[in-house]
């Protein structure tokens, strides 16, 4: 066929993966209401949520699973039969369509023992390996959890105190975004109906009207929510052809959030505690796979001195969807540890391999790091259009090139050996106090800039 039948056959079928997965929302279908919480710590965390199976049988789907099951199938057949089998871009459709109909499967079984196994399907395990390499996600969650609990962390906590009001964060964060954005395609806006601080959409960022913000809060919501998700989101739109590229199903989430966490790193806005976060989001989906029960996890960080709403946020995420009991758990979690990692590795095995030029298409809308070839081999050939919303580090990106080659360069260095010798070094230094005074929330001019 010709390259332009053979585009227009590839955006109707986008488009009808896009209106078949509309309906599917999976962290709708398996929230827990506020009052949850609130009940959960009158009761000093002695009593579990009412988070059962009725729960989740009076809470019904916003489709009918058998319909949408045989609608998905229906088009999986017709991207094989207008596209070939062997088409990189119909391969990708047919991944994803698989992906929703596990998703079914998943939403189906909630408040069940069979929605964990569908969950490690989706989303993997914390015992799985981390891609080329023997260590698994619980060895690296572990290891970071060390690291970021470490005195030294003490030291660098700046005191940024949530003081900025949701509203007020609205507008600050929506002058922060105008800048990588042309107006109009990203709006900031109060909500009442979201569990966490913030939420991205497909154009906007939700602000929870009860909350409240710190100045690296707001780096951090630029970066994770804005740059990447709505970023991505944005750049996906803008494909003439290849219009799923807009919506995400938990085969990208992976890249997504990795990538967000990435860029917290890059920009320097995440901090220690930030950076435990994440670790202590994989111990969580662990234990809880092991058998752990909902109390147990929850008990287990306010033992580590986190506080209750913090402890049962955590928790929480980890048992939506699957039983309290623990083993049948929501995975999901592990997607931020996992693919930060992999992200890391994609951009330095790349630049090893002499091919940066393929590394921008990390945001040319809701990706896999495998279907980062087939879709650069397709914006060469015009089917596939470039990222218009990108970092500037990943748009001139000499100084990424450097960043990640001394990384990969420095690898070699045996850091146990290097330890060792500076910890004689350090041995010598007089004990002090952190550096900055935890007793007020005045943060340093540059930060505040």
């Amino acid at each position: 066929m010709s390259q332009a039948d053979y585009q227009q056959r590839v955006k109707v079928l986008s488009n009808r993966l896009i209106a078949l997965q509309q309906p599917i929302r999976i962290l709708d279908a398996i929230k827990w209401p506020a009052r949850f919480e609130k009940d959960f710590l009158a009761a000093k965390g002695r009593k579990m949520p009412p988070a059962d199976l009725a729960f989740y049988e009076r809470q019904p789907l916003n489709f009918q699973p058998d319909t949408l099951r045989t609608q998905f199938r229906q088009l999986r057949d017709d991207v094989r039969r207008d596209l070939g089998r062997r088409d990189g871009l119909g391969s990708i459709l047919c991944s994803t369509i698989d992906q929703y109909l596990l998703v079914i499967d998943l939403l189906v079984h909630r408040g069940t023992s069979a929605f964990g196994g569908y969950s490690r399907e989706l989303y993997g395990s914390a015992g799985d390996r981390l891609r080329g390499d023997r260590k698994s996600l619980r060895q690296l969650g572990e290891k970071l959890c060390q690291i970021f609990s470490l005195p030294a962390a003490e030291h660098l906590s700046r005191p940024y105190g949530k003081t900025i009001s949701a509203p007020d964060a609205v507008q600050i964060l929506q002058q922060k975004l105008n800048p990588y954005f042309p107006p109009g395609d990203i709006r900031v806006i109060l909500s009442d109906g979201i569990v966490s601080d913030a939420a991205a959409g497909g154009d906007y960022i939700k602000i929870n009207q009860d909350s409240e913000f710190s100045e690296f809060d707001l780096q951090i919501l630029e970066v994770h929510e804005g740059w990447v998700h709505v970023g991505t989101t944005l750049n996906g739109r803008n494909q003439p052809w290849a219009t799923w590229l807009s919506v995400g199903s938990p085969r990208v989430t992976a890249c997504q959030e990795g990538l967000a966490v990435l860029m917290e790193t890059l920009t320097f806005s995440s901090y220690p505690q930030r950076a435990l976060r994440v670790s202590d989001r994989v111990v969580a989906v662990d234990m809880a796979e092991q058998g752990a029960d909902f109390i147990e996890v929850y008990q287990y960080f306010v033992n580590r001195g986190l506080s209750e709403h913090e402890s049962y946020r955590i928790t929480q995420r980890v048992f939506r969807g699957g039983t309290l009991t623990g083993g049948s758990v929501f995975t999901k979690d592990l997607s931020y540890l996992r693919g930060f990692v992999e992200n890391v590795n994609f951009i330095r095995s790349a630049i090893n391999s002499g091919v940066p030029e393929i590394i921008p298409m990390l945001f040319v809308g809701k990706v896999t790091l495998d279907d980062i070839p087939i879709l650069y081999q397709h914006y060469l050939e015009g089917t596939i259009a470039g990222p218009q919303h990108i970092p500037a580090i990943f748009r001139n990106m000499n100084g990424l090139y450097v960043w990640f080659g001394f990384s990969s360069g420095i690898a070699v260095v045996n850091i146990g050996r290097v330890q060792k010798h500076f910890d004689l070094m350090f041995r010598k230094m007089p004990k002090s106090d952190p550096l900055y005074d935890t007793g007020h929330a005045v943060a340093p001019e540059s930060a505040l800039d």
